[in-house]
């Protein structure tokens, strides 16, 4: 009989050593999905799990960091120093009565945030400007600002965006190797444009007579329609990504499907970027030294405004704030034109698509063992 019960008992411990080798499989495949960008690959992402919780210690800090809401400009320091600290009682009574009324302990850290935990972090440190003595609008501003900070919170974690620009900053070389060879592709007739138009006359003044508002607009304008361009493929362009890479595996859902666009979207960006930004730096420099007072008095009338100068070769050279505004303007046409030819350059796009397939391409065989473990482990 002992014997009987002894088998079943290491039965019992084999099935536990089992199901725990499962979880921290399981657990392993997931945080592989974060590092390569892909969170929505978790089948159990959730914004209370995923996005909430781990934003817990920056939540924290700032719920901490409000209790300087109680602090009056008008009185002593002594004064303000006995308001932080019953700011502070006021903070950790609120939470810790929170913490009761979900049936936890008074001290107890919330394993999971909630809607409740969420309504307390935005509310419990708007009571301090009321409570000592500030008017309505402190804790109105102070509600609003919360909710906002939740708002970007969650845009971001559900989005994922964190753990796509941490995977698209570690493949950096790649990104600048793949933008740099666009770029010598596309130079003939960039370049031709580029340089002919930043020595116009016409092209300097249009920049320099523009107000600061007017200029960035424009300079937005640019970004705008470029990323709208960039949009309009990633639907059918992920679609074909994971035809290609996905080997049989299971279709993706569509916020995994949105996923893979956004880490398309994200890499292709940072192309034009870098792209945009080289662009930038080359005027910047040609400017600096081939555009000098006299040619600015004659196309913009005047010398500029001087941001500093130095000397080379017994020449004085200016940087001007009308050389910034024409080399940033020509940088963002340039980026423009680079999210075109990301769609209409076959070539690239083929080698785009390669490389990110093959980088993938583990991500979706992980994603089919972890599939089958689950069902596994169900």
């Amino acid at each position: 009989m002992s014997s009987r019960a002894s088998t079943g008992e290491q039965d019992r411990q084999n099935a536990r050593v089992a199901d725990e080798a499962k979880a921290e499989r399981l657990a392993a495949y997931e945080r592989g999905f974060r590092r390569a960008g892909l969170p929505f690959f978790n089948e159990d992402f959730s914004a209370d799990t995923d996005v909430f919780n781990r934003a817990t210690p920056l939540l924290a800090l700032v719920f901490i960091a409000e209790m300087f809401g109680a602090i009056q400009l008008d009185w002593s320091w002594w004064q303000n120093a006995l308001a932080v600290l019953g700011g502070l009682t006021v903070l950790l009574v609120a939470f810790g009565l929170l913490n009761q009324a979900r049936d936890r302990s008074f001290w107890a850290v919330p394993e999971r945030i909630g809607k409740t935990e969420l309504a307390g972090f935005v509310l419990i440190p708007a009571l301090l400007p009321l409570i000592f003595g500030a008017d309505d609008e402190g804790a109105l501003a102070m509600i609003a600002a919360n909710v906002l900070l939740l708002v970007l919170i969650f845009v971001v974690g559900s989005l994922g965006l964190i753990s796509i620009v941490r995977w698209v900053a570690m493949r950096m070389a790649g990104q600048i190797r793949s933008a740099l060879g666009l770029i010598a592709s596309a130079v003939p007739l960039l370049a031709i444009f580029a340089l002919l138009s930043f020595t116009t006359e016409e092209l300097w003044r249009i920049y320099s007579s523009m107000t600061t508002g007017i200029y960035f607009t424009v300079i937005g304008l640019f970004v705008f329609l470029g990323t709208v361009f960039l949009i309009a493929r990633i639907p059918r362009e992920a679609k074909r990504l994971e035809d290609e890479a996905g080997e049989g595996s299971p279709p993706l859902h569509r916020r995994q499907l949105m996923n893979v666009g956004l880490v398309m979207l994200v890499s292709q960006g940072l192309q034009v970027l870098i792209v945009s930004l080289t662009i930038g730096a080359f005027f910047t420099l040609f400017g600096l030294l081939a555009i000098d007072e006299s040619i600015r008095e004659q196309w913009i009338g005047s010398s500029g405004d001087e941001l500093f100068s130095f000397e080379l070769f017994g020449e004085r050279l200016e940087l001007t704030t009308e050389l910034l505004r024409v080399a940033g303007g020509l940088a963002a046409f340039s980026g423009f034109y680079f999210a075109i030819s990301m769609l209409t350059d076959s070539t690239y796009r083929q080698e785009f698509l390669e490389e990110l397939t093959s980088e993938m391409r583990q991500s979706f065989r992980e994603r089919a063992e972890y599939l089958k473990l689950r069902k596994t482990s169900a």
